[in-house]
Parts: C-alpha cells; sequence; structure tokens
C-alpha cells in the first residue's frame, strides 16, 4: 500500500524521499487564490514528472479551497471551473493520477439539486483525461458532500453527466468523523453509492464526531479512534496521503506500523 503525505510542490520528490513518502500531494497554485497554475519545481512540470517517476513517487494534486463548482453564483462558479481546468491541465502535465476537489456547497436559499447539477455541468465542461476525486467535506447543512445522502445524490449527477473528466472519489476520515459519518463502515457505505475509493486522507480529528469542524490533527491526538483509522485506510485499499504537515513522517510511519500488525 502506497502511503505518503502533502508536501511542498518546489521540492516535492526530496521531501518525499526523506519522510519516506510514496505518494505525494502537491498544491499547483496558491489555495486561497484564483490564480492559475503555477509550477515552481526547479525545471518545471516535465522535470517534476520525470523525477517522481524515477523515484516511483505518485503525484496528487489538490486543486484550490476557492472552488466551488455548485454555487449557484455565477460570479463564483464560472471561475471555479476555469481554474479547475487550469489546474487540471498543469496535474496532466505533472503526470498526476487525480486531483482532488472538495464537494463544495451552495446557500440555505438554493436547491440543492441545482448544486448537484452544477457539478454534472462541470464535469461535462472539463477536457482532461485526468480523473476529478471528489472529497467528502466536514462541516456545513449545505455542502455537496457531508451526509452519504449527499454524496448519493452528487454521485448520481457526476455519473449522469455525457463525456467530459472522469471522476473518483477521496475519502477523507477527519472529514468523515466531524461530518458525522461513522468510521466504522464508512467505507462500505461509500463503496455501496460510488463503487471506489481512490485516495484516503487520513488524518485524526481535533473536532469531536459530527462537529462540522475541520481541522486535522496526528494520529493518537485526535477524537479519533486510532483503530478506525487503521480500518478505513485498509478496508480502502487505496493510496494514502497523511495531511498533518510538519508531523508527517511520524504519521507515516505509525500507520504503516499498524498496518503491518
Amino acid at each position: 500500500m502506497r502511503i505518503g503525505a502533502h508536501v511542498d510542490q518546489s521540492d516535492a520528490v526530496a521531501q518525499a524521499r526523506e519522510i519516506g513518502a510514496d505518494v505525494a500531494q502537491v498544491f499547483l497554485s496558491d489555495p486561497q487564490s484564483w490564480k492559475g497554475c503555477d509550477v515552481t519545481y526547479p525545471g518545471g512540470a516535465e522535470a517534476l514528472r520525470a523525477d517522481a517517476a524515477a523515484a516511483d513517487l505518485e503525484l496528487v494534486v489538490h486543486a484550490p479551497y476557492v472552488i466551488n463548482v455548485a454555487s449557484t453564483n455565477n460570479r463564483i462558479r464560472i471561475p471555479s471551473r476555469k481554474l479547475l481546468q487550469k489546474i487540471m491541465d498543469g496535474a496532466a502535465q505533472i503526470g498526476a493520477r487525480g486531483v482532488v476537489v472538495h464537494g463544495g456547497h451552495v446557500t440555505a436559499n438554493d436547491d440543492p439539486a441545482k448544486g448537484f447539477d452544477n457539478w454534472r455541468k462541470a464535469i461535462e465542461s472539463l477536457e482532461t483525461d485526468v480523473p476529478v476525486l471528489i472529497e467528502n467535506t466536514a462541516g456545513g447543512e449545505h455542502s455537496m458532500a457531508r451526509r452519504l445522502e449527499r454524496i448519493e445524490q452528487l454521485w448520481a449527477a457526476v455519473r449522469s453527466a455525457a463525456g467530459g473528466a472522469p471522476v473518483g472519489f477521496t475519502l477523507d476520515t477527519c472529514h468523515a468523523h466531524a461530518g458525522g459519518l461513522q468510521l466504522s463502515d464508512v467505507v462500505a457505505r461509500v463503496l455501496e453509492i460510488t463503487g471506489r475509493i481512490d485516495l484516503v486522507h487520513a488524518n485524526d480529528s481535533i473536532g469531536d464526531f459530527d462537529s462540522g469542524q475541520d481541522r486535522h490533527t496526528s494520529f493518537g491526538e485526535g477524537t479519533v479512534d486510532p483503530a478506525d483509522l487503521v480500518a478505513v485506510v485498509r478496508d480502502a485499499g487505496a493510496p494514502v496521503v497523511c495531511e498533518t504537515h510538519g508531523t508527517a513522517p511520524r504519521d507515516i510511519a505509525w500507520l504503516r506500523e499498524r498496518l503491518a500488525g
């Protein structure tokens, strides 16, 4: 099983090697900005692709947090689609296995069905062979991918898309726990809906169960049962990214030790 972490794109291969990661998740732009891709790796996208391949390092891109293709606000939805296309193009250039995108949300005054249909339109509009890996989210009663029933409606919408980008799923353990999904059976229930889990974001949660708090922490320091974290990773059988940054080396080792047991 491949286990890795989120690293700095500009030094992704060396950082991954240093912390013992065989998966590296990167941003291709400022995650809080509407600007397009900025490949800062020495030598550019081709060098990153070649160096990662030589190191047997699998790359994943995380899309900027500002993207919300579900929005009914044209000033958010249209720039979101345009930025996502730029990120998908950059991901293809570096040879990434997928682009993680948060499920997004609508407002309290919106019909959620409009958000799901906006996702369908977004998938149809993308021109890429790189999978969009929709990620479950922790908070918001009007989110597209917090509760299982919403994930089911979202998945029905993206499955109905004609052409466009391939779609996969990222399961975040912190988001699931804080979003009110029991980790004891979340893999089975997600697979019933999507038929696939392409990536796991393995993180403990500072927030309590169903708190809606998107706050990651290192394994054993949060409110998630460690046995449940390990079971999710084992049952999903997908590549893993730990998003705990400064403690990633410890978390990678922690997870590998328990999976080997």
